[in-house]
């Protein structure tokens, strides 16, 4: 059996005295591959340099909505230029639209805009950041389905319900969900799990964040993507050995890497 943690930041310094355990905990859980999310280009030599160490390491690079206010008039060709300079980068990102407290939201539409203009031009998939801006994100997508621009990606740590779910499926995205389904009041998120087809189904830790139960509280790390499959498996009515070979599946096919 083989699982692939799809959204990891293990770049952060909560990680750096013990990774070389955390890599073996990964191995021994049956992660045989990851993919490391990129919050803003500067960290994108350090997150290089980890995956010279882990060679089950993809990566991407992006910048983060909550982090909109850091884009300059050079970040998109920085942007650009780390995508094209490494065969290991398989997606742009995290990227997208977080209003939850959000007071610049045009800018942020700016941000998101160019980083999906270079995401066609590069036919690379995104990764979506989507904190209480479903219609809004959605309308984006459509815009630029009514472009004939072609977008694929995956909506990362998915807390969305059943109708949001849907909207995104039917505009070809991959749907990834990490610890929160595993939350006991995560109720309209277990009721999106249910509903995504084989297909398009992604899982993922969002470590250091989000732990999924029975580690809810402590470092999340990427071993513990194993329980978020055991959870997914139970709640869809399948054998983790089912779901582990699909959503790897669903991995290799949107990141376009093999095993």
């Amino acid at each position: 059996m083989q699982l692939v943690d799809t959204h990891v930041h293990i770049n952060f310094d909560v990680f750096q005295d013990d990774i070389e355990a955390i890599a073996e905990r990964w191995r021994a859980a049956e992660v045989a591959h990851l993919v490391h999310s990129c919050v803003e280009p500067s960290e994108f030599p350090t997150i290089r340099a980890i995956a010279d160490r882990f060679p089950e390491l993809k990566f991407s690079v992006g910048l983060h909505p909550l982090d909109a206010d850091k884009w300059s008039e050079t970040t998109i060709t920085e942007i650009r230029d780390f995508a094209m300079s490494d065969p290991r980068v398989v997606a742009l990102g995290e990227m997208g639209l977080d209003f939850f407290k959000a007071e610049n939201r045009e800018h942020q539409y700016l941000v998101l805009r160019q980083q999906l203009d270079l995401a066609v031009a590069l036919d690379l998939p995104v990764i979506i950041h989507c904190r209480d801006a479903a219609p809004e994100f959605r309308q984006v997508l459509l815009e630029y389905q009514a472009e004939a621009k072609k977008l694929r990606g995956v909506m990362h740590c998915w807390s969305g319900n059943p109708e949001e779910t849907q909207w995104f499926l039917d505009l070809g995205f991959y749907i990834s969900f990490s610890g929160v389904v595993t939350f006991k009041n995560a109720k309209p998120i277990k009721e999106s799990a249910r509903i995504v087809p084989d297909d398009r189904l992604l899982i993922e830790t969002d470590c250091p964040f989000l732990a999924p139960v029975p580690k809810r509280g402590k470092r999340n790390e990427p071993a513990f993507v194993r329980y978020v499959a055991e959870y997914l498996a139970d709640l869809r009515e399948a054998s983790i050995e089912t779901l582990a070979k699909q959503t790897t599946a669903n991995a290799c096919r949107l990141f376009q890497f093999a095993l």
